[in-house]
C-alpha cells in the first residue's frame, strides 16, 4: 500500500461522510483509516453502514488529537501517511501528485498543499514558521498583517515567500499533512502531551531538527472548512456542532499548547527575561480568549 489516510474524528459525522466520499472519488488505491475519538454523534454507525471497507478504530475515550493520530499510525501500512481533517477535501490528483513529488525528492519528510477556506482565502496555518518569541509577538500584535510581505515582520506565516511555487516551510497543520512513514522511525510518534493544538508544531519541529525538509506544494489544492470539531473557529462556527463544554476546553487548549511547546523546545534557548515575558504574554492571551 502506497498511502494510508488517517482521519481523526470527533462529532463531525456530516463532514466525515463528505470527506470519505471525496477520498473514494479520487480514483486511486488508498488505505483509509478513521479513528473516532469517542464521538457522541452517529459517526461510528455512519462509517460502519456506508463505508464497510474503511478501517475504523474506536477510541474508548477522547484523549486528544495526538493520541488519535498515534492510534491511526499503529494500523497504517502505507509508505506515506496522510493526516487529513474530517473537514478537508483534496481535489482529484492531489494525493497521487504529492506522492510522486515526494518519491522524486527523498529528503522531504513532510509535504502539504495549498489549503483554501470556504470563503476562498488561503488557510495560512498550512504555511507557517516556528513560533519564536519575535514571530509570535509580531503575529499577536498584528504587525505581520500590516507588513504581510516582510521577512522581518511576518515570520509567523512566512508571507515573504512566493506562494505560487513549491518551497520549504517550517510547519503545517495536521489537517493536511503527508508524512513519509520512515520519518516516524527517526523522530518518534506524536507527543500525546498535546491534547489538541500544537501537536503539529511539535512534530514538525522534531522532523526539521532531524534533517528532513517540509514542503509547501501550491500546485495541489484542498478545501478546508477548518475547526468544525472544536467550534471556536470563525470559519466554521455556523456548521460546527461542538458543545459549550468542548468550546471552553478548546480555548484553554490553545494557550496550554503554547506553554508546552515553549517549555519543551525553547527552554534555555532564550534569556530568562524573554521566557518570562513570553509566558506573561501567553497568560494574558489565555485570559482574553476565555473572556470573550
Amino acid at each position: 500500500m502506497k498511502v494510508s489516510v488517517v482521519i481523526v474524528n470527533y462529532n463531525t459525522s456530516e463532514q466525515l461522510k463528505d470527506c470519505l466520499n471525496n477520498l473514494l472519488s479520487q480514483g486511486i488505491e488508498l488505505e483509509i483509516i478513521v479513528v473516532d475519538n469517542a464521538s457522541s454523534d452517529d459517526s461510528v454507525e455512519m462509517v460502519r453502514t456506508n463505508f464497510p471497507n474503511v478501517k475504523l478504530v474506536e477510541a474508548k475515550e477522547n484523549k486528544g488529537l495526538a493520541h488519535g493520530s498515534n492510534l491511526g499510525l499503529e494500523v497504517a501500512t502505507g509508505d506515506y501517511v496522510l493526516y487529513l481533517g474530517s473537514d478537508a477535501y483534496p481535489e482529484k490528483g492531489v494525493i497521487d501528485g504529492m506522492v510522486e513529488f515526494m518519491d522524486k525528492n527523498i529528503n522531504i519528510g513532510i509535504s502539504t498543499c495549498k489549503l483554501v477556506l470556504r470563503n476562498g482565502s488561503l488557510d495560512m496555518d498550512a504555511h507557517r514558521g516556528f513560533p519564536t518569541p519575535w514571530a509570535s509577538l509580531t503575529h499577536f500584535t498584528k504587525l505581520n498583517s500590516l507588513f504581510p510581505k516582510s521577512k522581518f515582520f511576518n515570520q509567523y506565516f512566512l508571507g515573504y515567500e512566493d506562494f505560487t511555487r513549491p518551497h520549504e516551510i517550517d510547519l503545517c497543520i495536521s489537517h493536511f499533512m503527508m508524512v513519509r512513514k520512515k520519518v516516524f522511525d527517526r523522530v518518534g510518534r506524536w507527543d500525546e502531551d498535546f491534547f489538541v493544538f500544537g501537536e503539529d508544531v511539535d512534530f514538525c519541529y522534531r522532523v526539521k531538527k532531524a534533517g528532513w525538509k517540509i514542503m509547501y506544494l501550491p500546485q495541489f489544492t484542498a478545501i478546508h472548512y477548518k475547526g468544525v470539531s472544536v467550534g471556536i473557529r470563525k470559519e466554521s462556527q455556523d456548521i460546527s456542532k461542538a458543545s459549550s463544554e468542548t468550546k471552553v476546553r478548546m480555548k484553554r487548549s490553545t494557550t496550554d499548547a503554547m506553554k508546552l511547546f515553549y517549555r519543551k523546545h525553547y527552554s534555555g534557548v532564550y534569556p530568562k527575561i524573554i521566557q518570562s515575558l513570553v509566558f506573561l504574554g501567553i497568560d494574558l492571551l489565555s485570559k482574553l480568549r476565555n473572556t470573550f
